[in-house]
């Protein structure tokens, strides 16, 4: 039976040619989405701005549209419904209410007077803007240590021009993330941080698919130009790359559409990561290796890469 493949396997795509386009259009973006940054700024939920959290328990497995309508009928702005741990165990949180601490208990008194008896309050706690603000340096610290744990890891695999490609190319899948949210002003919360290292995680390996192929041609073809080493590399990865992604697009999409609306921000900044994350790992992360003097390994010198081109078997 024959396999399933986006791209046909033996593809000539003249990536390297394109370079200075991908390259500047990757810097547009950048600049684009650190200025939407800069000037919008980001939608942040409830974990960073602050506001009320209510641990509940109700009889049997919890209705959560039916929770969701009544709670929003209070005019208490975002309020927001998640299940965890057993199917009747719901934390509700609410935006921060204007008006100082006394504006928040009325708003936690609206949501008991709102459930009544039918719940059982299990924690009510009020998320002070100094909480707040360590949940967001924290979720900061993440994604920098993150970013030096995967250049040290790939720098010690590789060499360090594939480390510095790959983490450029990171930064790139983050901070166009973060520029779609303020764009289109999404909430922005932990959960978002999440899925901004789990793109961190799906992007590396994608890089390091077509990493390891550049350097095993590297050793391979001597005396090939980098720029159709690197043609070769990519075109020979391509059915996997693209394979991947689809099939992990696919569910993703199943997620947003079908997920609810507790996950729908984590789930959009996924498919967000998935499609830039592919495209950095073919267009900016190899690319980048032919302005950072890199050398074949194992011998060869500068006269071997600039030497004539050898057909790749």
């Amino acid at each position: 039976m024959r396999g399933i493949s986006f791209v046909p396997a033996n593809t000539h795509i003249p990536f390297m040619a394109a370079r200075r386009v991908f390259l500047a259009a990757s810097a547009g973006l950048v600049i684009a989405s650190l200025a939407l940054f800069a000037v919008r700024g980001l939608n942040y939920g409830i974990d960073f701005v602050g506001g009320i959290l209510i641990e509940v328990q109700t009889q049997g497995p919890a209705d959560l549209p039916d929770l969701r309508t009544r709670l929003s009928g209070l005019g208490l702005g975002e309020i927001a419904l998640q299940e965890f741990g057993e199917p009747n165990e719901i934390l509700i949180r609410i935006q921060k209410q204007e008006g100082g601490e006394e504006a928040q208990q009325q708003a936690m008194e609206a949501v008991k007077a709102e459930l009544g008896s039918t719940v059982e309050y299990r924690r009510t706690e009020l998320v002070g803007p100094k909480v707040s603000k360590e949940l967001f340096w924290s979720g900061v610290e993440a994604v920098a240590f993150a970013l030096v744990a995967m250049l040290v890891y790939i720098w010690f695999r590789f060499e360090w021009q594939f480390g510095l490609g790959a983490v450029i190319a990171l930064a790139h899948d983050i901070i166009s993330t973060i520029g779609v949210f303020a764009l289109l002003g999404l909430e922005f919360n932990l959960s978002t941080v999440a899925a901004i290292l789990t793109i961190a995680g799906y992007s590396i390996n994608d890089t390091v698919v077509v990493y390891d192929r550049v350097r095993e041609n590297l050793r391979k073809y001597k005396t090939m130009p980098l720029p159709a080493l690197f043609d070769g590399a990519i075109n020979e990865t391509l059915s996997r790359t693209t394979m991947t992604s689809m099939t992990t697009l696919f569910a993703l999409l199943a997620l947003y559409l079908l997920g609810g609306e507790v996950i729908r921000g984590f789930s959009f900044a996924m498919i967000w990561g998935i499609v830039v994350g592919t495209y950095s790992s073919i267009c900016i992360a190899v690319p980048l290796l032919i302005y950072m003097n890199l050398r074949p390994s194992g011998g060869g010198g500068e006269a071997a890469v600039t030497a004539p081109a050898e057909k790749a078997s």
